[in-house]
């Protein structure tokens, strides 16, 4: 049956406006999104079929353009769509912690973090660079790695903190395995990394691993 001719109260784009964006289902907000089905589906079923052959609303965010575009009822267009959508979120989640002290806002923060980073199958390690009020001046990736881990340069950090004339840094980086302890590796490199900024009179005042959950801050573990 099309979605018309479901009851009122079912319809995705009825259900969102009655009762919050909150109420819908993973299936239901992909089928706005789609905002057709194809022959012999409405959008929602085929919401749901996409959502079992990505394993998920992570894998189909996290997909790229040439796996995307295999998705039924997917393509160039859609691709783009999506990746207009992320980025107003990533954007919007930017402007939340954007000119206050991140100290004082760190669940903004860390959501911000988990937007950018949550889901890629490579690590990345990015950087917040802030004033000396803590309220932050750019985020930028850094390096990008396998699966099984990024070569960080302090010298690179250290550059780029003096490029954007920053007085203090918040490290972030994901792994894809979801799993977000931090590893003997992690702590070397958060270590080095300060001793480096050390020098030039810049804090470190958090490193976050991104993975499964809230994440985990080295801060809050006292590892820092």
């Amino acid at each position: 049956m099309p979605i018309k001719d479901w009851p009122e109260g079912e319809r995705p784009r009825e259900k969102l406006l009655e009762r919050g964006a909150g109420a819908l289902s993973d299936a239901e907000l992909l089928a706005l999104f789609l905002r057709t089905g194809v022959r012999g589906k409405s959008a929602v079923d085929l919401a749901r079929e996409l959502l079992a052959d990505f394993d998920g609303l992570v894998g189909l965010l996290a997909a790229d353009q040439r796996r995307f575009c295999e998705g039924k009822g997917l393509g160039r267009a859609k691709f783009a769509e999506l990746q207009a959508v992320l980025e107003l979120s990533h954007r919007y989640l930017l402007s939340r912690i954007r000119g206050q002290d991140v100290l004082t806002s760190p669940e903004a923060t860390r959501d911000y973090l988990k937007l950018r980073l949550y889901g890629s199958p490579h690590e990345i390690f990015a950087c917040l660079f802030l004033d000396n009020r803590h309220r932050v001046i750019s985020y930028d990736e850094l390096f990008q790695g396998t699966i099984d881990g990024a070569s960080v340069h302090p010298r690179v950090v250290v550059q780029r903190v003096l490029a954007t004339n920053a007085a203090a840094v918040i490290f972030a980086h994901n792994h894809p395995s979801g799993v977000a302890e931090p590893s003997q590796a992690d702590l070397r490199i958060t270590q080095r990394l300060k001793e480096a900024l050390s020098l030039i009179d810049v804090r470190v005042l958090d490193h976050v691993i991104i993975g499964d959950g809230e994440g985990t801050s080295l801060a809050e573990r006292g590892l820092l």
